[in-house]
C-alpha cells in the first residue's frame, strides 16, 4: 500500500466559512486515519477555535460525518465525472472502474467513510447525502453506455459497484494478491468490465427479442 499522506498545515479559514472549513478540515482528518479519526474538539483545535463553534454547525459528530460523506461523494462524482467525458480509447465503465480501485487504495481512509461505514446506511432517502450518493451511482449507470431497457442497466451497474467494492476491499486487507490466479487487481477489474459489458449487452438483446 502507498505511505499514508503527510499532515499539512491547513489554510486559514475567513470569517463566516466555519462550516466549510470543518467539512474540509475533516476530510483531510479521515484521510490520514479513517472515519474514526474524526473528533469535533479535535477540529476546533486545528482551525484555531473554540470548542463550543463547531456545534453551531453541527449538533453533534454523527451530523458532522454526514456532511463530510456527502462531501466526498461529490468530489468523487466530479473527479470521475472528468474522466469519464475525456476522449479515451478506454471505454467509460473502464475508466470508472479503474480509477474507483486506484482511489480506494490510495484514498482508503475516504473510501471507507464512503463505502464502509455506517454514514450511509443511515441517510434518509433525499437527505444531502443519498443525492450525492445517487449522483455517484448515476455516473456509473450512464459509464455502462447502453440503452435504458427496464432496469437491466441498474442492475449491472449495482453488479459493478458490488464487484469493485469487493476487489478494493480484499486488495486493502492484503487478501488479494493475484498469485494464485497470476492476475493483476487491474485485470481483475478489467474482467469484471467486460463480463458486464457482454452480459448487459446480451440481456439488452433478449429483452428485445421477448417484445416483438
Amino acid at each position: 500500500m502507498p505511505p499514508r499522506p503527510a499532515r499539512k498545515a491547513l489554510n486559514a479559514y475567513h470569517h463566516g466559512d466555519l462550516r466549510d472549513a470543518l467539512v474540509q478540515a475533516a476530510l483531510h482528518e479521515v484521510e490520514l486515519g479513517g472515519p474514526e479519526a474524526i473528533s469535533i474538539s479535535a477540529l476546533a483545535k486545528i482551525l484555531g477555535v473554540s470548542q463550543p463553534a463547531p456545534y453551531k454547525h453541527f449538533a453533534d459528530r454523527e451530523t458532522l460525518l454526514t456532511a463530510v460523506t456527502a462531501e466526498a461523494f461529490r468530489q468523487f462524482s466530479a473527479m470521475m465525472r472528468t474522466a469519464i467525458e475525456k476522449p479515451s480509447k478506454q471505454s467509460k465503465l473502464s475508466r470508472f472502474a479503474q480509477l474507483t480501485l486506484d482511489f480506494g487504495l490510495r484514498r482508503n481512509g475516504i473510501y471507507r467513510l464512503m463505502f464502509a461505514s455506517r454514514t450511509m446506511a443511515c441517510a434518509p432517502k433525499g437527505s444531502e447525502l443519498h443525492s450525492a450518493a445517487m449522483e455517484t451511482f448515476e455516473l456509473l449507470v450512464e459509464a455502462l453506455e447502453a440503452p435504458a431497457v427496464g432496469l437491466l442497466r441498474e442492475r449491472s451497474a449495482l453488479k459493478v459497484w458490488a464487484s469493485l467494492h469487493g476487489v478494493v476491499m480484499l486488495a486493502e486487507q492484503g487478501l488479494l494478491t493475484g498469485q494464485v490466479a497470476h492476475v493483476s487487481r487491474e485485470e481483475l477489474v478489467e474482467d469484471i468490465v467486460e463480463e458486464t459489458k457482454l452480459a448487459l449487452s446480451v440481456a439488452i438483446e433478449a429483452a428485445g427479442k421477448a417484445g416483438r
